[in-house]
């Protein structure tokens, strides 16, 4: 009697990325705030292109949890808590990773968090929290990378900024941080060129992503609204946003530092005095096998 051979186990779902697949084969390529949000995707897109990936953040769980997805997904991830607002944290963080993988070749400044407050409410407290969590800890990163690592070797950084070219009503000490990010960028951009670095930013708008469901009141009333006030009649997705961050990261932007990337429709170009027309076509792009809806989006 001749035996059925067993049906073999489906493959894995793979990120659809528009990138080769070999991309960043061979290569340490590090994303803070890699947990969830955009960072998870960011983290998720790497893996697929082929690298080893690091991801950092402060919660355990959530780093363990993206860490088994990625392997799942067949790529490899190695998971390190620490706070990236404490130095001594991040300076031993950096040492343990290079020490581990003998070098970082790219590093993912996307760590960062806020709350909705006008100005005349914000503490001096609520404001150095926001600031050393946007601004400080990217600069504690992106220095002990060059230092450990990238000023011996190379390497590219992408920061992650936000739309803050008409300000940040609502979110001032967010804008405050975020705008200081992009001239941070700039400066290390000029000084670490000579040592083969190349660094850049990107600036996403309204991005539908897990953040969004972190907010409460006025302002989770207004998030399903927010598309209307986006000329390509949409939100950003997280993929759309990891395919810019790949690549400025990769070797087809190897003559772009010092920039940063508007990724947000075109919201931040107009105003009232000329009033958006219904969009005719949507066309968004989304890798990312294991994207889901924010609560705050479904219907």
């Amino acid at each position: 009697m001749t035996e059925t051979p067993p049906t073999p186990a489906p493959a894995p779902a793979r990120y659809r990325s528009v990138f080769h697949p070999e991309l960043f084969a061979g290569q340490v390529c590090w994303v803070t705030g890699g947990g969830s949000g955009i960072g998870r995707c960011v983290a998720h897109e790497l893996a697929a292109l082929g690298a080893q990936v690091v991801i950092s953040g402060r919660s355990v769980d959530k780093l363990e949890r993206v860490s088994a997805e990625i392997s799942d997904d067949g790529g490899r991830c190695d998971p390190i808590a620490f706070d990236i607002r404490d130095e001594d944290a991040v300076k031993a963080g950096m040492a343990a990773i290079v020490a581990r993988h003998g070098q970082v070749h790219a590093l993912v400044n996307n760590a960062g968090g806020q709350f909705p407050a006008p100005l005349m409410a914000i503490s001096k407290r609520g404001f150095d929290a926001v600031v050393a969590n946007n601004l400080t800890g990217g600069f504690l990163m992106m220095r002990e990378a060059f230092n450990q690592s990238m000023q011996q070797h190379g390497g590219a950084i992408v920061n992650m900024t936000a739309d803050f070219r008409n300000g940040m009503p609502g979110m001032g000490h967010s804008g405050a941080a975020r705008s200081g990010m992009s001239n941070l960028t700039m400066t290390a951009a000029y000084e670490w060129a000579q040592a083969g670095v190349r660094v850049n930013a990107v600036a996403p708008g309204w991005i539908a992503s897990s953040g969004m469901d972190t907010y409460g009141g006025a302002m989770r009333t207004l998030i399903p609204r927010l598309k209307a006030h986006v000329p390509l009649g949409r939100l950003g997705l997280e993929a759309e946003v990891s395919a810019a961050i790949v690549f400025l990261l990769s070797p087809a932007a190897a003559f772009i530092t010092g920039v940063t990337l508007q990724i947000d429709g075109a919201a931040s170009l107009g105003s009232d005095v000329f009033p958006l027309e219904a969009p005719k076509h949507a066309q968004p792009f989304d890798g990312f096998h294991r994207a889901a809806t924010p609560d705050v989006l479904k219907p």
